[in-house]
């Protein structure tokens, strides 16, 4: 396998693969799903109650568990420092490709 050094990436394309070699750990893979599983449920919570004081519960339960995914069983640091936007659309992006079996469980 060939490591991908943390750089300037110009797109979400040239970062997903760097991203995915960050995750390689099934447990912090499954503690990213579990966060963004938990963001998304919140998000409807939030659209089906009305109570917009739900959101600040995004970033905890979102970032909570990614983190603990990092320094406890990846132990790197997360590329949600360096990078925040594409680290986002990642956790979505690989929330999808595990749902889709893209990726292992």
């Amino acid at each position: 396998m060939t490591t991908i050094k943390q750089s300037d990436f110009q797109s979400f394309a040239e970062f997903y693969p760097y991203y995915l070699q960050e995750h390689g750990n099934p447990t912090c893979r499954r503690l990213h799903f579990f966060g963004t599983l938990g963001v998304l449920a919140i998000l409807l919570g939030v659209i089906y109650t009305g109570t917009l004081s739900g959101l600040i519960l995004l970033p905890i339960v979102g970032y909570g568990f990614a983190w603990v995914g990092h320094f406890f069983f990846e132990k790197n640091r997360p590329a949600t420092f360096k990078h925040p936007w594409y680290s986002l659309a990642g956790d979505f992006v690989m929330f999808k490709d595990i749902l889709t079996g893209r990726i292992a469980w």
